[in-house]
């Protein structure tokens, strides 16, 4: 069925109690890197998750778990050689994988937008900030030069940089940390996109300068109804912002719930180790306890539980047996918007 004014397809009814019908739903994404002579690295290992319009939903994890190589295979950014890319990423009832590289262009930066993590890699060191913002809305909306810079300006001002048109002439070096993130914001929102995916985007940034970024993308979901997705390994994020978590650990969702659920009940030892990890404000002083080990101490997920040797709760089956990604509770809808999802033989009891 189709919307006969717009000539899109009409939006599907909206489960109880979630916000909506999924904008991106990515089925079994697999991303497998090879080199000749070695061993093939999988780094994403089966990830499934929705996103709804005015949903934020958060991929968390250690360095090295999956979440920007994620990010990067739904907005088709990988190399095109040395990767195997598989599954399914639908985005508005398109299959992304499929669309050809011009196809991928075309909705890159209209309809999708990706802010990334550094800022003053990812802009052009060489180009003026103004015509680096334009361009975009030059490419996506068919604007004239006078007409893009204006929009530029305004988007500039919209992200809270001052002065923004003598700015729209700085360069990236002349502009701040926080203020080349804010740029980075400015163009990944020119066109109003309905899906936005940051990076870890408050991650060189100081306290301050986070919270206003972070208030700047809850205003965005809140406002447009945009679909984000969070990438971060800092919680305090996820906590102010996301309303669904996955945690990830070696390419593999391990726990998925709402964010009040899993900040009041995490079951996996693995998203126990990072909350009892971080200092708290509501207690005494006390020794904080990081989780054992690094990202390279994994296991193969095909015959074992990659978390098994950093695990304080690991059991014997841990090491022979490969958990499923299952619903808390026995017999419950794993795809209703409540559910606690966990990969595990030997769950904690609660928050540490």
């Amino acid at each position: 069925m189709t919307n006969p004014t717009t000539n899109q397809p009409a939006p599907r009814p909206a489960r109880p109690g979630s916000h909506g019908e999924p904008l991106l739903h990515v089925e079994d994404l697999s991303v497998t890197f090879g080199m000749k002579g070695k061993r093939p690295f999988k780094a994403v290992d089966g990830i499934s998750f929705d996103v709804a319009p005015g949903q934020t939903v958060g991929l968390v994890g250690e360095s090295g778990c999956g979440k920007s190589v994620t990010s990067l295979a739904i907005m088709r950014l990988l190399p095109q050689r040395g990767n195997q890319v598989t599954g399914s990423v639908r985005f508005a009832d398109e299959d992304l994988l499929t669309l050809s590289d011009a196809q991928m262009r075309d909705r890159r930066g209209a309809e999708m937008a990706m802010i990334f993590q550094d800022p003053l890699s990812s802009l052009n060191p060489v180009v003026a900030l103004g015509v680096q913002v334009a361009e975009v809305i030059e490419r996506h909306k068919r604007a004239k030069r006078d007409r893009a810079r204006k929009e530029a300006a305004d988007m500039l001002e919209k992200v809270g940089i001052p002065d923004p048109t003598r700015r729209l002439k700085d360069y990236p070096h002349q502009l701040s940390g926080g203020m080349r993130q804010r740029a980075l914001i400015a163009m990944a929102l020119a066109c109003e996109p309905r899906l936005l995916i940051a990076d870890e985007p408050t991650t060189a940034l100081d306290v301050t300068i986070q919270a206003q970024i972070l208030a700047l993308l809850r205003e965005l979901v809140t406002e447009s109804g945009t679909a984000l997705i969070m990438i971060t390994h800092d919680l305090g994020v996820v906590a102010g912002l996301c309303d669904e978590v996955n945690v990830l650990y070696g390419g593999r969702i391990v726990e998925r719930a709402q964010r009040h659920e899993l900040f009041a009940n995490p079951r996996h030892p693995y998203t126990h180790g990072l909350l009892a990890s971080i200092p708290r404000l509501d207690g005494g002083r006390e020794r904080l306890s990081p989780v054992p080990g690094s990202v390279a101490d994994n296991l193969p997920w095909d015959h074992a539980c990659a978390f098994a040797p950093r695990c304080v709760n690991a059991l014997d089956t841990c090491l022979s047996v490969t958990p499923a990604l299952e619903t808390e509770r026995p017999g419950a809808d794993p795809d209703a918007p409540e559910a606690h999802l966990l990969r595990c033989h030997n769950p904690m009891g609660g928050r540490p």
